[in-house]
C-alpha cells in the first residue's frame, strides 16, 4: 500500500487524524482514545497488515504529551508512524498495546519509567530503568535535576 492508500485508509476510520508526509514515513497524529482501535485495525486489515512493532516511545511537548509507534508490515513491506496525542500532562494516560505487540510491554514500561504515562491494562507496569523509590519522570521537561542542572 503506497501512502497516498494508507493515509485515506486511516481518515476512514479516524477523521480528525492529522496526517503528514515525514522525511521518512508517513505520520498520522491521532487522539489517544483511539490508538487502541486504529492500532487493532492496522494490524489485522489484511490490506494494511502491520504485524511488527519496531519503535514505541514518548514525548514530552509543553501543551500535550505523545506516544509514537513504528509500525511495519513485514508480509506487505511498508510502514507508517502513529502519534497518540495526550491532552492531559497531569494524569497521562492510553491503552496498552502489548497484547497486540509483544514488544511494546517494555517500551510501555520504559516510557512510563522516564516519562510517567500510565498505560492501562498493562500486565506488569513498573519501573524498568530506575529504582523503585525514584521520586519524578526524568525525561519530563518539568523534571528538576539539582544534580546534573539539565534545563529546557
Amino acid at each position: 500500500m503506497d501512502n497516498d492508500s494508507l493515509k485515506d485508509f486511516i481518515l476512514q476510520r479516524v477523521p480528525e487524524a492529522e496526517i503528514v508526509q515525514g522525511t521518512q514515513y508517513l505520520q498520522a497524529t491521532i487522539p489517544s482514545e483511539k490508538i487502541r482501535a486504529i492500532l487493532t485495525e492496522l494490524k489485522s486489515n489484511p490490506q494494511t497488515s502491520f504485524d511488527y512493532l519496531f519503535c514505541q516511545t514518548g514525548v514530552d511537548w509543553p501543551q500535550h504529551m505523545e506516544v509514537v509507534y513504528h509500525l511495519k508490515s513485514t508480509t506487505l513491506n511498508h510502514m507508517v508512524v502513529i502519534k497518540a496525542k495526550i491532552n492531559s500532562r497531569e494524569n497521562p494516560e492510553i491503552d496498552t498495546v502489548c497484547d497486540l505487540y509483544r514488544t511494546a510491554e517494555f517500551h510501555e514500561r520504559e516510557i512510563f519509567d522516564l516519562y510517567g504515562i500510565i498505560f492501562k491494562n498493562h500486565p506488569d507496569l513498573r519501573r524498568l530503568l530506575l529504582t523503585d523509590d525514584w521520586v519524578g519522570y526524568p525525561m519530563r521537561k518539568d523534571y528538576v535535576d539539582p544534580v546534573n542542572m539539565i534545563a529546557y
